[in-house]
């Protein structure tokens, strides 16, 4: 990218003109649709390009103002912006928000609950893996997308009494050095039957499938994938391990899949070891890790020999003697951590009900973090060093047409 290169060209290398051109037509012709079997609508005219451009600005504004109502935009109160709302009326707004849709109409052979966001997933996917080439360790794990703290501690028990619970799971696979989203998985709870999010919680094996589906691109490309213990089993990484992908991953006795691991090594001892002391056993490249520190850990591992050193440095004890594996482990599960911390809070906090919706703005949400992380990777970033806040206040604007504007400081 260009030194020249504004926020909104970045947000287009995942969303470009032609998905945007696709959201138009998708709208219009719902709209359409729903004035035949409903009633004309007097008030509604079609949709452009430039409306659709504004109308997800909007949206993406409640990433930086965390308010909850984008029609405060337009109110008189604390999160008013009468720059931006100068752009639409509040009530060409609304009638573009009543038919919004990117998929208008199912298909006869579509069975899948989220016909009407999946085709925009599978280009935003696309686009995710023509734009960015991971680092060889990656993570897979669910990021923070639950709802803000500090707006459940604000809201009145009837607000959350109104609210719905989240009718799907989000994983990712992402890089663990830049904090890039490579692979979202959607998983509906509403999918019934064995597979339904309920059972996920509890089964392994639903898991593992979670973990199956966000590497299926990975094969061959000698990644280093980390996994949580309710992915972590010996099944998954010896047929990970046939394809070329090799695994980190902490095991728990009571969450994970311990199939074929022997029980010596998950069982505790009578009289707990000394800080930093640990016991291994192998299987060809897998090593199964038990290592002591105020408690028992557990890894399972493909990817590090368990002979090679490592150390887990603490602030107040110093330096703790630890595999490789672990201290590798640890590192990139903190910065995961981190970028949790600085990211999910530029989530967009428009909340609507239905699902497909809820999973559209998440995704646009982990397309914009996505290109922040490009943004500050190229030239670009060296002549205005713009903040993530800056950045989405900018790409809001550009997106506007108000890009000739500053960001404020």
């Amino acid at each position: 990218m260009p030194p020249s290169a504004s926020a909104v060209d970045f947000f287009q290398l995942f969303v470009p003109d032609n998905v945007l051109k696709n959201m138009v037509v998708q709208t219009n012709m719902y709209a359409k649709k729903f004035q035949e079997r409903f009633g004309s609508d007097g008030a509604w005219v079609e949709v452009t390009l430039t409306e659709m451009k504004a109308f997800l600005g909007y949206m993406i504004s409640t990433s930086i103002s965390h308010c909850e109502s984008v029609l405060s935009i337009w109110s008189s109160g604390f999160y008013s912006n009468r720059s931006l709302a100068l752009v639409m009326s509040q009530a060409r707004f609304e009638k573009i928000l009543k038919y919004f849709h990117v998929v208008a109409f199912r298909s006869s052979q579509t069975t899948h609950g989220l016909y009407k966001v999946q085709p925009f997933l599978d280009s935003l996917q696309n686009s995710f893996d023509s734009a960015f080439r991971p680092s060889q360790t990656q993570v897979l794990h669910e990021p923070l997308i639950d709802e803000d703290p500090v707006f459940i501690a604000t809201c009145t028990e009837r607000e959350l009494r109104k609210r719905k619970k989240r009718k799907f799971s989000l994983w990712v696979r992402q890089c663990s050095s830049t904090g890039f989203i490579i692979q979202i998985y959607v998983h509906l709870k509403e999918g019934g039957g064995p597979d339904g999010l309920d059972a996920l919680k509890n089964k392994p094996q639903l898991h593992s499938m979670v973990a199956r589906s966000l590497c299926r691109n990975a094969a061959g490309k000698n990644y280093i994938i980390f996994t949580g213990p309710s992915i972590t089993s010996l099944t998954l990484f010896e047929e990970f391990e046939k394809q070329g992908i090799y695994c980190c991953g902490l095991l728990s006795v009571r969450k994970s899949d311990c199939t074929g691991l022997p029980l010596s090594m998950l069982t505790n001892p009578a009289t707990p070891p000394a800080r930093g002391q640990y016991q291994i056993k192998m299987k060809g490249n897998m090593s199964l890790i038990c290592w002591y520190n105020k408690g028992h850990f557990r890894f399972l591992t493909n990817a590090y020999s368990p002979v090679q050193q490592g150390v887990i440095i603490k602030r107040k004890s110093g330096e703790i003697p630890c595999p490789l594996a672990v201290e590798a482990f640890a590192a990139h599960l903190s910065y995961i951590c981190r970028y949790d911390d600085k990211y999910s809070k530029y989530f967009i906090s428009h909340k609507p009900n239905k699902t497909w919706q809820q999973v559209f703005w998440f995704a646009i949400s982990i397309a914009i973090n996505n290109a922040y992380i490009l943004y500050k990777m190229s030239d670009a970033y060296h002549v205005k060093r713009y903040s993530r806040a800056q950045f989405g206040e900018r790409l809001v604007r550009e997106l506007l047409g108000l890009e000739d504007a500053s960001p404020t400081h």
